[in-house]
């Protein structure tokens, strides 16, 4: 069944035309009703850094009001204010006057700092975020980006665009409801110098030759000016966001998923076939072996009364294991939310609001596993493993993201986050979460021990010299490339996503490469497990662990990688941004992964150990 919703989920995705979002509500319009353009944030790839719309000299309106925000758009940075722009349903304009004013040495500047490092201007109208059409030479596809520049630099000058063309596309159907809907949102940016009508109307000339006009440096005050222009459409309101998912190169990235999908499934499925034969072969043959008193014990069998001996740092690999299954389940159910609509871009900043929540309710399972694990090793150090759960990954993420935050509040951006909200997040964490996770630990305390097949001697064998490709360092270098090799292709996309500002909306994809990651990393720890058993070296418990965990590695390997080939960074603070904010990612891969396999192979070395004959 689950197999089945997955595969459901990824090909209601796919046809997304037939994809409604539930939780939104379309709005009419009637003719000559009023439609709010509010303005967000200012970004910039090159500095990580968002800024509030009005720290630029636009057009103020008399009282600036900033819509209300959820927890995830304030951890974003996002700023919704409202502007002057008057637009009315179905109403055309043209050349609208909004503002005119002086500009003074500093306001020149800080136009320049904004167009020196390419920053973006976001609007949004009915919930759509603006877009600016492009089209590739000879006739290519068109594709959209995420909002506007603030200006141009050319040969030096820098150039301001002080006139907007919005085109607003509506959709009517008067069988289904009255008035009418909007369902695009574009927007193509000018820099124009404006003359003046004799009645004092500003006049924006014919427009047709896009060459920018206002030279910054050269002028002592600018006018801001707009076209609107409503367009009808065919485009039904449950498929407007289709246009944004042109960002991405669509059949590049269903074609290079579905084939990452394909090897590591080949390779999982092959994997898994020699460990079954080889497996079903051993157990068979220690069995006769059994029989025949004479016969004398090899192979994995011969460290049975060690294999389940306590490993060392026990307190440290439950606390892992504990919050690696934390966040496995915040992660799938967020995916499963995601993919059936009630967490996405739509709802701004829901996403990040939701992992944190679940992250914060699933502290209940974090402080039952890792108490199930360390009770099974007869420690006796409880309370202390149960602060350590509720505060080691918590408080290393926290303490990354209360460093950054001061440099970012150094630089005055709008993506610092308050101490309000900082106080917010510390009364998730410590009045709800570590609760939960006690309470989790109680539970899992107060059951008995998990029972295991084997006795442990009590004094440990010792254990005979290893051939280099069974050492620890190769096996997790080895055993980390199957798992990175199944996110590859996902993870440039997601990446993109966050660092250069696009829109993720793959989701049901993304829950399927879940699926074959868990998959992949529980038979790549197993089969190294195996064969770490078969030359009789006992001490596996750490080594299934970092097996799958080392994928981590080569996920920051890459983002390093991509910082070098992708990003343009230019301000220190964005490149603490991105690899402080990487590093936190790889530590959470780091802890699902490695608490995949470490619970995937104990369970297998507790069924293969169980399926024999010891005296």
């Amino acid at each position: 069944m689950a197999a089945q919703r997955v595969a459901l989920l990824a090909l209601g995705l796919a046809e997304v035309s037939a994809f409604y979002l539930p939780g939104v509500a379309p709005v009419e319009y009637e003719d000559g009703m009023p439609v709010e353009l509010k303005v967000n944030k200012l970004t910039s790839v090159k500095t990580q850094l968002p800024f509030r719309y009005y720290v630029l000299p636009y057009c103020p309106p008399a009282e600036i009001h900033v819509s209300a925000e959820n927890l995830g758009e304030i951890l974003l940075g996002d700023s919704i204010e409202n502007s002057v722009y008057d637009l009315r349903m179905n109403t055309n304009v043209s050349c609208a006057n909004l503002c005119e004013r002086k500009i003074s040495a500093e306001d020149k500047q800080a136009f320049k700092r904004m167009i020196d490092m390419e920053y973006q201007v976001n609007w949004l109208v009915d919930n759509l975020p603006a877009a600016m059409k492009y089209q590739k030479t000879n006739g290519g596809a068109i594709t959209y980006a995420n909002g506007f520049p603030v200006g141009l630099k050319v040969d030096g000058s820098y150039y301001v665009h002080n006139h907007i063309q919005i085109g607003l596309q509506f959709h009517q159907n008067l069988g289904e409801f009255s008035g009418s809907r909007v369902v695009g949102f574009e927007v193509f940016p000018l820099s124009l110098r404006q003359t003046k009508n004799p009645d004092g109307t500003p006049s924006c000339g014919t427009m047709e030759d896009p060459v920018p006009q206002f030279d910054l440096m050269k002028e002592d005050s600018i006018t801001f000016t707009y076209d609107v222009v409503w367009v009808p459409s065919n485009i039904r309101w449950a498929s407007r966001w289709d246009n944004y998912l042109k960002m991405h190169e669509g059949q590049i990235h269903w074609f290079s998923i579905v084939n990452s999908l394909m090897i590591v499934l080949f390779l999982s499925g092959m994997v898994a076939m020699i460990l079954l034969r080889t497996l079903h072969r051993d157990i068979a043959k220690y069995n006769d072996m059994d029989a025949d008193d004479s016969a004398e014990e090899t192979g994995w069998k011969l460290v049975h009364g060690d294999v389940f001996r306590k490993p060392p740092h026990s307190k440290a690999l439950a606390v892992s294991v504990g919050s690696g299954i934390q966040l496995l389940v915040c992660a799938g159910v967020t995916l499963v939310f995601s993919a059936i609509g009630f967490l996405s871009p739509v709802h701004r900043g829901s996403i990040l609001q939701g992992m944190l929540l679940l992250f914060t309710f699933a502290g209940i399972v974090a402080g039952y596993a890792s108490a199930r694990f360390y009770k099974m090793w007869k420690g006796e150090d409880w309370k202390k493993t149960t602060l350590l759960t509720a505060f080691l990954y918590p408080g290393t993420v926290f303490g990354i993201f209360f460093i950054l935050n001061l440099f970012i509040w150094g630089t005055k951006s709008s993506g610092a986050v308050p101490f309000t909200t900082m106080f917010a997040l510390l009364v998730l964490w410590f009045g709800i979460s570590v609760p939960l996770v006690f309470l989790g630990a109680f539970f899992g305390y107060k059951k008995a021990p998990i029972s295991l097949p084997v006795r442990t001697n009590q004094i440990p064998r010792q254990v005979p010299a290893q051939p280099f490709y069974i050492s620890s360092t190769f096996s997790c270098l080895v055993g980390g490339v199957l798992p990175f090799a199944g996110v590859f292709t996902e993870l440039f996309f997601i990446m993109s996503s966050i660092w250069q500002h696009q829109f993720y909306y793959l989701f049901g994809f993304l829950m399927l490469v879940i699926v074959i990651l868990v998959i992949t990393c529980a038979e790549i720890s197993i089969t190294l497990a195996y064969f770490q058993l078969t030359n009789e070296d006992y001490n596996w418990w750490w080594r299934s662990f970092f097996t799958s965990a080392a994928s981590a590695v080569y996920i920051f390997g890459y983002s390093i990688l991509y910082y070098c080939t992708r990003m343009q960074i230019g301000h220190y603070v964005g490149a603490l941004l991105y690899f402080g904010y990487m590093f936190v990612i790889s530590y959470t891969f780091a802890l699902i992964t490695g608490a995949v396999g470490f619970t995937a192979t104990f369970f297998f070395v507790r069924t293969i150990y169980g399926s024999i004959k010891i005296d």
